[in-house]
């Protein structure tokens, strides 16, 4: 019984921790957020760069959906399905910045990918 209570408290700890974070992102490099089994979480990020970001999801399975630019000084939030990659892209010649606040399963890989 104190296996399954302990189990249960950490299982809330972790939904509702958060993670923030300010991500550099190379010129045509990209950010993936997510590439690994997990379950869904959601972003709130902000372009902190003088160009347009693009931001997509990537099913662990394959392929891309719901596309979308973020401007500079621009704000969007996107909720994330459970084992689906976030990818943050940069498709400029100049290093991008976006910040970052993740919640829900923060057990999520992190790195790039050009």
């Amino acid at each position: 019984m104190k296996t399954i209570l302990t189990s249960l408290a950490f299982s809330i700890f972790l939904a509702s921790c958060s993670l923030t974070s300010n991500t550099i992102i190379k010129p045509n490099d990209s950010f993936v957020l997510g590439n690994n089994q997990h379950g869904s979480f959601k972003v709130k990020l902000k372009n902190v760069s003088k160009n347009n970001l693009e931001i997509f999801h990537a099913p662990n399975g394959g392929g891309k959906h719901s596309s979308q630019k973020v401007k500079p000084n621009e704000y969007a939030t996107v909720e994330v399905d459970r084992n689906t990659a976030l990818v943050i892209s940069n498709t400029s010649k100049d290093t991008a910045s976006v910040d970052l606040k993740v919640t829900g399963d923060t057990g999520l890989s992190m790195g790039y990918k050009n």
